[in-house]
């Protein structure tokens, strides 16, 4: 069995993505794959072999679908290998081959794909802290995750602790509303950490089992970020030893390279330990979850490819490779 029919074989796709999962995944991802497709098309007219000049082309398909200047540089890298073992390796074998490519590139980075919502069973609560820059989809990722969690059988409290915004606590709560979890809330201006304590304390007497907790949207100065998340951190400790259990960044999918340079700058300023790229759907720069999912070496946790709560799916490198290329 050869690594591409390993890596795309039955036990390595997530057994809990549905048909209909799949077939959301591919509508999500329907814009980058016809951009990117097209300017292949157009890059291999006319020729009959992978040359010099279907690579340079291919080199710039791919920076401008912001898989980014490393992750290409990579993949190219790759591709001449194959090409030199193969002197006659045709354009028509450039899709499969890049498909290949690219997959065997993710599956050497980051922890295995997750399969399902599922959280550490022996941590209780267990804390989520998001982080992200204002409207990237902080607060709807926010919601669409308690959502999936409550359906999953867990009892999810919501911590307001963007306090800076007035409509930062409004959205979050209308999300809470929605989905029927409680929120723990104060008035705008509030201290972030006092409101991460006290949803924490709300949490343990309400023997819940997930805590996930907004906070500000704020960049300008990554000294006072980190010293506002690390008090934010020191606070709710005091509840719950170790708390937070994850760190998560969301990122707008549809800025591209902004939502790299949004991830350098946040994992400079603190501990990220996951991923979410929203926004998928609605641009051609779906290539930025492959350059992210290399680069950063932190798990991709979930990528937002619509508008409802069952559109914040899984990550799954292989089936969102599968899916890209099909």
């Amino acid at each position: 069995m050869s690594f591409f029919k390993k890596i795309f074989s039955s036990d390595k796709k997530d057994p809990n993505l549905s048909e209909q999962e799949k077939q959301t995944l591919d509508k999500g991802l329907e814009k980058s794959k016809t951009t990117f497709f097209t300017k292949l098309s157009k890059a291999v007219a006319g020729k009959t072999k992978v040359d010099d000049d279907v690579l340079d082309n291919l080199e710039e398909i791919l920076v401008s679908s912001d898989v980014g200047v490393t992750t290409t540089l990579k993949i190219i890298g790759r591709i001449e290998k194959r090409v030199a073992a193969d002197k006659y390796l045709g354009t028509s074998e450039l899709n499969q081959i890049l498909r290949e490519e690219i997959a065997s590139l993710l599956s050497e980075n980051n922890t295995d794909d997750a399969v399902d919502y599922s959280i550490v069973k022996d941590v209780k609560p267990y804390v989520i802290m998001v982080v992200g820059v204002n409207g990237v989809g902080k607060t709807t990722t926010i919601g669409k995750l308690a959502g999936q969690f409550k359906k999953a059988g867990y009892s999810v409290v919501l911590g307001a602790a963007d306090t800076f915004r007035a409509a930062a606590i409004d959205q979050l709560q209308i999300w809470a509303d929605r989905v029927g979890v409680p929120i723990v809330r104060q008035q705008m201006g509030s201290d972030p950490a006092s409101v991460a304590f006290d949803t924490l304390q709300s949490a343990v007497s309400q023997n819940a089992d997930i805590v996930i907790i907004d906070t500000a949207g704020r960049l300008h100065n990554k000294v006072n970020l980190m010293n506002e998340l690390t008090k934010v951190k020191r606070v709710m400790q005091k509840v719950v030893p170790n708390a937070p259990h994850d760190v998560m960044l969301v990122l707008d999918g549809s800025t591209g390279q902004n939502a790299f340079e949004q991830a350098k700058q946040f994992t400079a300023a603190t501990e990220v330990t996951s991923l979410a790229v929203t926004k998928l759907d609605g641009t051609a720069k779906g290539g930025v979850v492959i350059g992210i999912s290399d680069q950063f070496k932190i798990p991709v946790r979930y990528i937002g490819v619509g508008e409802g709560i069952d559109d914040l799916q899984v990550f799954n490198k292989y089936e969102f490779v599968d899916s890209f290329f099909k």
